[in-house]
């Protein structure tokens, strides 16, 4: 594949002309549009961009980056500029992970249209790259970097400085040894296929070769049966291992003579660590593997907070391209936040502060291109109402319009509204969640809950706060006293009409009394749109007794962080077979506004279903959400384990009572391979990696150990320590390992990291990919492990 990307950079038209450079208008805001010139390197796989053609150039994206070109028609600032260029004529890059799209505009369709053709060629090239492909494709790039003179040969000198871009720091005498013995042709130079041998005996993995000679009696080859016997004693892989032994030999063994035998060579065996088949996570767990047909409130569903945010929640741009992106990650439940907007259009913005706005029509329409490109299971709208009637009135007519057959407007056939129906009798439907019209009622209330009401405004949202438009909870306490009083829907809805259009005309002799439910905020609900919501109705919480006495199964109550982490600890039972009844949702408080997030999993460990991240910001609690959804086809639901799902439970996380035995589980790091560098600006800096084991669960399973460091070694970093972690409840278990830099003076440096559940881990030997901090592939860079569990070790003597 390498080759046939070398190949085209001298047939292909468009990579020709995109290699000699072409001027380009980049555009990063309304007002900010500069000129650049953009140009395709040799190695066909960086782009470097310049003020002049004649100006050093500076890298400004790898090929290996980009996810998708978009057509300037479907690019949302592009759009708002289309007075100054025409769409034609542009086009967005969009890279993986969150790094911000790069929008273009050439001087003609034509140049545009060689750019976007040529891009996308070669990200569909790379894309398509096996492991070995993608490999050379690295061999070559690093060969390129190091030969400064241009002549397809590279001096010891330039090998020093490769060894430094390769990310290791290695004594010059066994260094100028291994490029000796690389020196085939004694010119005291290397040629490329010199390289790729001096590149193989500095990164030769010994640990690998012991592992073979181990289960080899010849220490040359493993016959079948010596394979199965690593296969079951090893990797635990004890159902048909001999089928899976052949299916290996014949899937990594490099030999065709081998293959024909049915032996495994070193290099066989070393393909097949390095494989998906040799991988911690379980390749079983990676399609559709649960059952899809139980009630939505048995499944952790995927779920976003204020996402339309690209940053944070005071000041931060509001975009389509945040719904984009939380799509693409499985996202299936999504926030929109909706206010008045000009020349009667809702507008979707963090409400009461500086955010930018975007139409709510826009956002809808976003919807309807992204909702079931990543998963065909069902996308709820939260939707957070703050219009006034009519624009929701509007609202009610785009979502219906907009989002057509898609939009569950009507319960389903032969289904009862008491009967919560299953992501798959709900397969490519749009759910909106959010307030309904009901009975009136008037409610006198204690001082417990204007208590309640005072406790939850630190952490406020308003989606949680706001009453419910026809209903005020009551008390749990038996000395509460509630009235009644039903009137006709059509008297409701005269009522609604007038206190939204006039409130102050009204006589005050028939106002309502001061706790009337229509009185909820500043929002009165639309008939229009309450009548789009219907399993998703949201009220508020009182207490879990008032919630099992009163809300049915398609109620469904929003807590703050806070809120949610005091009932986890005061009533952690209650809390689990509350979610094993309804649907919950918790927020992050209101005093992140830095769009900061918390640890999902100690909501999770009570059942809760909709853990809202803001997915727009990077780091642990981001790893731990994208690792639990990485399972069951990243459809963005996974069920529950049984406990949570029985109204019944006994299971409280805060005092796990375990069924079995506690386990212990016992993980060996063993290396890393070819880690990036921190900082790739800084040639001469090379890391100095350790590696830390993260075990997240219910609280006395929640710990973690860490490598010491190994100085100036990036490439294969050794470390070989056994760390030990007692386990009560493993169905809840998330494992994440983590990869820093060591510094002596400051926090130790992120690399890469990787996170699964437990459910979905391979024991024994296997190869742990490393994620960016942006949750993006850094291959080839991997770290090596061995995994195991026993039930009959003693904790306090290890």
């Amino acid at each position: 594949m390498a080759s046939q990307i070398q190949k085209l950079l001298t047939t292909n038209k468009d990579l020709l002309l995109m290699q000699k450079g072409m001027k380009m208008r980049k555009v990063r805001t309304k007002s900010w549009k500069k000129l650049r010139y953009f140009r395709l390197q040799d190695d066909g796989m960086t782009v470097w961009q310049g003020r002049h053609l004649e100006s050093i150039p500076k890298p400004t994206f790898s090929i290996s980056d980009v996810e998708r070109i978009r057509k300037g028609q479907d690019s949302e600032l592009l759009r708002c500029l289309v007075e100054e260029f025409p769409l034609e004529q542009g086009f967005t890059i969009v890279f993986n992970g969150r790094r911000p799209n790069l929008d273009l505009v050439a001087n003609s369709v034509e140049e545009a249209q060689t750019w976007m053709r040529g891009l996308q060629l070669l990200v569909d090239l790379v894309a398509s790259m096996n492991y070995q492909e993608q490999l050379d494709q690295m061999l070559r790039e690093w060969f390129q970097q190091a030969d400064r003179n241009q002549d397809s040969r590279m001096s010891f000198r330039e090998v020093q400085r490769l060894l430094l871009l390769m990310n290791v720091e290695m004594d010059e005498e066994y260094a100028f040894s291994l490029f000796q013995e690389a020196d085939v042709s004694q010119s005291n130079t290397l040629d490329s296929e010199e390289f790729v041998q001096f590149y193989k005996a500095l990164t030769k993995r010994t640990e690998i070769e012991e592992l073979f000679e181990n289960f080899s009696s010849d220490k040359q080859k493993l016959t079948l049966l010596e394979f199965v016997d690593f296969l079951r004693e090893e990797q635990k892989e004890s159902d048909h291992s001999s089928d899976l032994a052949l299916k290996l030999i014949d899937r990594y063994e490099p030999s065709e003579n081998g293959r024909l035998l049915r032996v495994l060579s070193k290099d066989g065996f070393l393909s097949y660590l390095c494989s998906a088949d040799g991988n911690i996570f379980n390749p079983d767990c990676l399609p559709i593997y649960q059952d899809m047909t139980q009630p939505l409130s048995h499944y952790y569903i995927n779920s976003s907070h204020n996402t339309y945010l690209l940053g944070d929640q005071f000041c931060g741009q509001s975009s389509v391209e945040g719904y984009i992106r939380a799509l693409k990650r499985g996202c299936r439940c999504v926030e929109v936040d909706t206010w008045d907007g000009p020349d009667g259009e809702p507008v979707v913005y963090h409400g009461r502060t500086l955010t930018s706005r975007i139409l709510f029509k826009d956002v809808l329409a976003t919807l309807a291109e992204y909702a079931f490109q990543s998963s065909d299971y069902p996308l709820i709208l939260s939707l957070d109402n703050h219009c006034t009637w009519e624009q929701q009135k509007t609202m009610a007519q785009h979502l219906i319009a907009i989002l057509g057959e898609q939009l569950l407007s009507t319960t389903l056939e032969q289904q009862l509204i008491d009967i919560m129906p299953s992501p798959e009798q709900l397969r490519r439907k749009i759910l909106v969640k959010g307030k309904k019209l009901r009975t009136i009622e008037v409610v006198e209330s204690d001082k417990e809950e204007e208590e309640l009401e005072k406790d939850e405004g630190s952490d406020l949202d308003p989606a949680s706060t706001e009453l419910d438009s026809q209903e005020q909870a009551s008390g749990t306490k038996s000395k509460n006293k509630k009235k009644v009083m039903k009137c006709p829907m059509s008297c409701l809805l005269i009522c609604a009409h007038v206190l939204a259009q006039a409130p102050s005309s009204i006589p005050e002799s028939i106002l309502l009394p001061k706790k009337f439910l229509l009185q909820s905020s500043t929002t009165i609900l639309c008939p229009a749109l309450s009548a789009l919501v219907v399993y998703l109705r949201t009220v508020p919480f009182c207490s879990f007794t008032h919630s099992k006495e009163n809300y049915h199964i398609y109620d469904i109550s929003s807590f703050s962080e806070s809120k949610a982490k005091n009932l986890i600890r005061e009533a952690g039972n209650e809390f689990v077979q509350h979610n094993a009844r309804q649907l919950c949702r918790v927020y992050p408080s209101g005093l992140r506004t830095d769009s900061s997030n918390f640890n999902p999993q100690e909501h999770w460990n009570v059942g809760c279903q909709m853990v809202a991240m803001n997915m727009q910001t990077a780091g642990s609690a981001m790893d731990i959400c994208d690792g639990l959804f990485r399972q069951n086809g990243g459809s963005g639901y996974v069920l529950k384990p049984e406990f949570l799902r029985d109204t019944q439970s006994s299971f409280n996380p805060m005092k796990p009572v375990s069924l079995y035995k506690a386990q212990i589980l016992v993980v060996q790091v063993i290396s890393g391979q070819r880690l990036p560098k921190v900082d790739k600006t800084k040639e001469t800096t090379v890391v100095d990696p350790l590696v830390r084991v993260e075990l997240y669960g219910v609280p006395e399973d929640t710990k973690q150990q860490e490598t010491s460091y190994v100085e100036n070694n990036g490439i294969n970093p050794y470390w070989g320590e056994t760390f030990y972690f007692q386990v009560q409840v493993p169905e809840l278990a998330m494992l994440r390992f983590v990869v820093k830099d060591y510094s002596r003076t400051s926090r130790n440096n992120f690399i890469g990291q990787y996170t699964l559940p437990w459910t979905c881990m391979k024991h024994g030997y296997r190869h742990v990919s490393l994620l960016s901090k942006d949750g993006t592939s850094l291959h080839p860079a991997s770290i090596f492990v061995h995994t195991c569990m026993q039930e009959d070790l003693d904790m306090d003597e290890l």
